[in-house]
């Protein structure tokens, strides 16, 4: 229903421009005829509709383009609603019941742990908000240190591992050129195990039961490093590789209207490659051919 809505408010706005741009058109078209002997009037007018015509046109695009920022907007409210509100009733439900029944320790322990979990999933659901937050401001502090490449790759990966509950085989990586032990980036390892993290967890949510996730270590050129994760899983039309670096958007292709998320995994990536002076991207062969990330990154000197 909000996807009918969307189109024939974005249908009606566009209609709206076109006819006007169409009316100032003829009227300018008409003022030319009239006007065609007197110059300075010829002129005036030809510029004063080619405002108007210009003022129109951008006035719709401001219109659609607000239309779709807020339907974004929206399904991310809508999005992290459930993020929210899933692990703090599963923990509420577990609470009442450690409370009103007398549990073996066994039982409790399991509890404790779902308990633990759904905490973890809450936290990293408010740092991703936080974080999003954080890195678009133009002031925010950025500590650099030297950061090997290699170490912090191990890292995600194990991470990824432990809380997908990953056998060793569903995600392996290597290295092309120089061992990854040496190769350095000048940043904030933080903010860098947190980029690469969420595309090893965007890698898992949008794979198969079965992932099959490889990370791969490359130096194309002598001053950049290259990480990239490729996943089998759902794949990215054409038309959406550089959308999903946008807030907020989601990728709607078959088979990931399922995966739960804000629309911020992305969007941080390239935002803490871009503060580093790198770039991130993504390329697929098409929807369920599977993507691949890339981040770049500068090798530190």
């Amino acid at each position: 229903m909000r996807i009918t809505s969307r189109k024939t408010a974005i249908a009606f706005f566009v209609t709206l421009g076109v006819s006007l741009a169409a009316a100032a058109m003829v009227l300018n078209i008409s003022w030319i005829i009239l006007n065609w002997r007197e110059l300075v009037p010829l002129i005036l007018g030809v510029i004063f509709f080619g405002f108007i015509i210009a003022g129109v046109i951008l006035n719709t695009i401001f219109l659609v383009r607000e239309i779709r920022r807020n339907e974004q907007q929206n399904s991310f409210l809508n999005a992290v609603t459930h993020e929210l509100k899933t692990p703090i009733t599963s923990i509420h439900l577990y609470l009442e019941t450690l409370q009103k029944r007398d549990l073996g320790e066994e039982q409790r322990r399991e509890f404790y742990q779902v308990m633990l979990e759904d905490t973890e999933r809450l936290m990293g659901t408010v740092e991703q908000v936080l974080r999003a937050a954080r890195v678009v401001q133009k002031n925010a502090p950025l500590s650099r240190a030297e950061v090997a490449v290699g170490p912090l790759v191990q890292d995600a990966m194990e991470l990824a591992r432990s809380r997908h509950h990953l056998s060793p085989d569903a995600m392996g990586w290597r290295q092309d050129g120089q061992p990854s032990e040496r190769l350095t980036v000048m940043g904030d390892r933080g903010e860098l195990f947190a980029a690469l993290s969420n595309v090893l967890d965007n890698a898992v949510k949008y794979s198969p039961k079965d992932p099959q996730i490889r990370v791969e270590v490359v130096t194309p050129e002598l001053q950049h490093v290259q990480i990239r994760v490729r996943d089998n899983g759902v794949g990215i039309s054409r038309g959406e590789l550089k959308r999903v670096f946008k807030r907020f958007y989601r990728v709607l292709t078959p088979g990931s209207t399922q995966v739960k998320g804000s629309g911020l995994g992305l969007f941080i990536v390239r935002a803490i490659a871009s503060r580093h002076g790198g770039d991130a991207y993504a390329e697929s062969e098409g929807p369920g051919r599977g993507t691949t990330v890339t981040i770049q990154l500068p090798r530190s000197s």
